[in-house]
């Protein structure tokens, strides 16, 4: 089996402040594999502005330009390998079918320790995670009485190195360089189905299921029928220049998406996620972002059978999931629970499992700015309809603790979530 060479991704770092660094990929294509990349691009903080993404079938070609946001230095070269495992290896096309579809599982480890609550807390607990490559897949934090915190992190690890003493010890030194003193009893195992158990995701109130993941648009664009022949487009009020539309005259071997939109923070991956999902294949694809934050973007994709998109119920179907997913990417909400008020962000998951990077980490740090305090936090999956979401549920405490206006928080997460200055 061959190896990826050094010229498989290139990364050029940018010559002054302000300018965008450039990505190159080149490797043999898969399913999928534009939706991969923008995603462990979009797990290092980095916002893609333009692009370009062509394949032959075989190989595939593709360039990225990226600007960083916030104060967070890139890892350049932890971000070049990170973006190599997710290439597929250079080797003979019958070695490369032979290996398609073999991806082992990430062994899941159990972190758990106990310290004094502060402000900020939880935010700098999971800053110290990102910063140690170790992926939270579930937590459970709680508030004692007296002021104590415990929490049950559920993590894999993304160096794969979490069973040897010194990556423990690693681990576990950091958290407590960052929490002090008042840190005890730091401890990782291997988690078994029966801790699982013990940390279930609370059951959903239905109504919190109604209000967050209704499924229609606004009723006066989910009304509008399309036209009976292609092209098939809409638009949603909530993003005044949303567009949709499919052609299959332009191309005489793909199907034409094109799509128009307000920028976010991981547009390109919530657009690559919905057609990796729906097993669309990309032909070509071009990426851009205006100075006024509209995007523009031309895809030509083909199915799995290699043939254009040409039945109009699928055509529907894919452009109202890819409206929603740019209308909505993700669903925030606060809501009184007794005499505490829950904040409650919830992601659609991939296919293949994986939810959206940063997440927790966003909500975290913007309460952080706020000054509120986090006294229980959960993060669970859940399936509604036909699809499976990773729901965040943080406990605020009750309204009079709590000196930041509902708005203002529910702005400032949206706001840190969707990358919004």
């Amino acid at each position: 089996m061959g190896i990826p060479s050094d010229d498989v991704v290139l990364i050029q770092e940018p010559e002054s402040a302000g300018d965008p660094s450039v990505i190159t990929v080149s490797c043999p294509d898969k399913t999928g594999l534009g939706c991969d990349l923008c995603r462990v691009i979009l797990l290092f903080g980095l916002n893609i502005v333009k692009g370009d993404m062509s394949t032959d079938g075989r190989w595939c070609y593709i360039v990225f330009w990226v600007m960083g946001r916030g104060e967070r230095a890139t890892r350049w070269a932890l971000l070049k390998n990170r973006l190599l495992e997710i290439c597929p290896v250079v080797a003979m096309p019958l070695v490369v079918d032979e290996v398609v579809g073999l991806v082992q599982r990430p062994q899941v480890y159990l972190l758990k320790f106990s310290c004094f609550d502060r402000m900020g807390l939880l935010h700098d607990v999971t800053q110290v995670l990102c910063e140690l490559e170790l992926t939270i897949r579930r937590v459970k934090v709680s508030t004692t009485p007296d002021g104590r915190v415990l929490d049950l992190f559920f993590i894999t690890d993304n160096k794969e190195q979490l069973h040897l003493k010194a990556r423990k010890e690693e681990t576990c030194d950091k958290l407590k360089s960052v929490l002090g003193d008042s840190m005890t009893d730091c401890d990782i195992e291997v988690a078994s189905g029966d801790m699982s158990c013990c940390v279930n995701a609370s059951p959903l109130p239905p109504t919190v299921t109604e209000e967050m993941f209704a499924s229609e648009l606004p009723e006066e664009e989910s009304s509008v029928s399309p036209p009976k022949c292609s092209p098939y487009s809409s638009s949603v009020s909530g993003n005044s220049v949303l567009s949709v539309k499919v052609d299959n005259l332009l191309s005489p071997a793909n199907t034409l998406i094109q799509i128009q939109s307000e920028d976010h923070k991981g547009l390109l991956y919530d657009i690559m996620r919905t057609l990796k999902d729906y097993n669309i294949q990309l032909s070509y694809g071009r990426f851009y972002t205006s100075h006024n934050g509209i995007c523009e973007i031309d895809l030509f994709v083909v199915q799995m059978d290699g043939r254009k998109i040409i039945d109009p119920q699928k055509q529907e179907a894919l452009c109202f999931r890819l409206r929603m997913e740019l209308y909505r990417p993700l669903c925030v909400s606060l809501a009184n629970r007794g005499p505490d008020t829950e904040l409650l962000v919830a992601n659609p998951v991939e296919s293949s499992g994986k939810g959206r990077p940063l997440v927790f980490y966003d909500i975290t740090l913007a309460l952080k700015i706020l000054q509120v305090r986090i006294f229980l936090a959960e993060i669970g999956r859940h399936v509604i309809g036909d699809r499976e979401w990773e729901v965040y549920r943080v406990h605020l405490g009750e309204g009079h603790e709590i000196f930041a206006s509902r708005i203002k928080i529910e702005e400032q997460v949206k706001k840190m979530l969707m990358g919004w200055d």
